[in-house]
């Protein structure tokens, strides 16, 4: 049996072997509250949208500011994200923001290095799933999550030339990582493990619990 608890949404799951009788292991889990409170409370913590609050887009911070009396409509500029109308509307509208910032800046990404390396891409979109930061299909087609405009710029950088690669190579071997670094013209790596040692957060961003 196994226990864990997911970074991204503190869901708790519990694996068994194949035919395991489920209520000796529901207590068995049980036995293991300590264990699992202490994981929770080593959770980021929930992110809620709200006035004044600093952020990074696109790799650079920004501030939301909102009074009602603004525009509704979102606008940026010299680093300040403006917002008016209702404030409980607030955060459906930058998350709606968000997410067409993010298309647009991944598509514009994705293409441009592609181009530039006679690469092929069908069509680019997002989405916001948990265990994935991207994927490609055979067709072409590649997917990100949106939360990596709240990245820094390397690592969605890095995320591009990841995915981009495997237009190339649909597997993890010597040579999809060494075109990944060709591609990003960095070293891949520290962008990877900073998405393993800070991405559950962005998974809290807009959260109010």
């Amino acid at each position: 049996m196994r226990l864990t608890v997911d970074p991204r949404d503190a869901s708790i799951l519990l694996s068994l072997p194949t035919r395991a009788a489920l209520r000796p292991a529901l207590a068995w889990a049980a036995g293991k509250r300590d264990w699992i409170e202490t994981e929770l409370a080593r959770l980021p913590g929930p992110h809620p949208i709200a006035p004044g609050m600093v952020f990074l887009f696109g790799g650079e911070q920004v501030q939301l500011n909102w009074d009602w009396s603004l525009p509704r409509s979102v606008g940026l500029a010299d680093g300040i994200i403006t917002i008016g109308g209702p404030a409980d509307s607030l955060a459906p509208r930058l998350l709606r923001f968000l997410r067409r910032e993010a298309l647009t800046m991944l598509e514009q990404e994705t293409r441009m290095l592609a181009a530039r390396h006679g690469i092929s891409v069908t069509r680019v979109a997002v989405g916001d799933p948990k265990a994935r930061w991207g994927s490609c299909a055979s067709s072409g087609d590649i997917r990100y999550s949106w939360r990596l405009i709240l990245a820094p710029a390397d690592v969605r950088r890095a995320t591009v030339a990841h995915e981009v690669a495997h237009r190339i190579h649909m597997n993890h071997g010597a040579a999809f990582h060494a075109l990944v670094a060709e591609l990003h013209e960095a070293d891949p790596n520290p962008a990877r493990l900073w998405l393993r040692s800070h991405g559950a957060a962005l998974h809290w961003f807009g959260r109010d619990g």
